[in-house]
């Protein structure tokens, strides 16, 4: 009973569980250990053969951080899984799904919150990370504003989940051009998300020692 008690030991524990269940998977150090958060996030040893990191993601977000750049978040559970490590590196995290203008606008052009909420804070993706958790048709969103021109995120961490749009928003990543994290199939979700999003500030802090 006293060791169900002790956080450390049971993330220590449960670590060690998913060093078992993944085995020899053919991943780069860097890339594993956010896999890893991200199944021990959503307790779905499958993410970790769904996973897809682009070669070039880690090294983005760091320089995200490194910058000070802004991380924008699809949904207020993301933001909740990030926030306070973000705050640790000095880096803004923003979420406009509540927003009373992205409601008004996205009831007058008949679209979901989450892509009024990507085209509220276009502005503000400019050389810093995009998370998308939880909605499909946001990250659809971001897509049409980084192909025309209109948002230039330095990466992508995308996980939406669910059965309408989340595999095919996903698979159209590679071709935008822009670094990315995802998770193929209708699996994900915001722990996913932001798992991914804290095993990066790991990352970049274990760079800075």
């Amino acid at each position: 009973m006293s060791f169900l008690q002790d956080a450390a030991a049971i993330e220590a524990r449960s670590m060690q569980i998913i060093d078992g269940l993944l085995g020899d998977l053919p991943r780069g150090k860097e890339e594993k250990a956010i896999i890893k958060r991200m199944v021990h996030a959503t307790g779905d040893p499958d993410l970790a053969w769904l996973a897809d990191i682009h070669p070039r993601a880690v090294q983005a977000a760091c320089e995200v951080f490194a910058r000070g750049g802004k991380i924008i978040a699809d949904v207020q559970m993301v933001v909740a899984g990030i926030a306070a490590r973000a705050a640790r590196l000095g880096v803004e995290v923003l979420c406009a799904i509540g927003e009373p203008a992205v409601a008004r606008e996205a009831a007058a052009q008949k679209q979901t919150r989450a892509m009024a909420a990507m085209r509220h804070l276009a502005r503000d993706m400019t050389g810093g990370m995009v998370v998308i958790g939880n909605a499909p048709s946001a990250l659809y969103e971001l897509g049409h504003l980084v192909r025309a021109g209109q948002a230039a995120p330095a990466v992508i961490v995308a996980t939406p989940v669910g059965f309408v749009g989340a595999a095919d928003s996903k698979d159209a990543l590679p071709a935008l051009g822009v670094p990315y994290i995802t998770v193929h199939g209708t699996k994900g979700g915001s722990p996913a998300a932001a798992a991914a999003v804290n095993a990066l500030c790991r990352l970049y802090l274990d760079r800075q020692k």
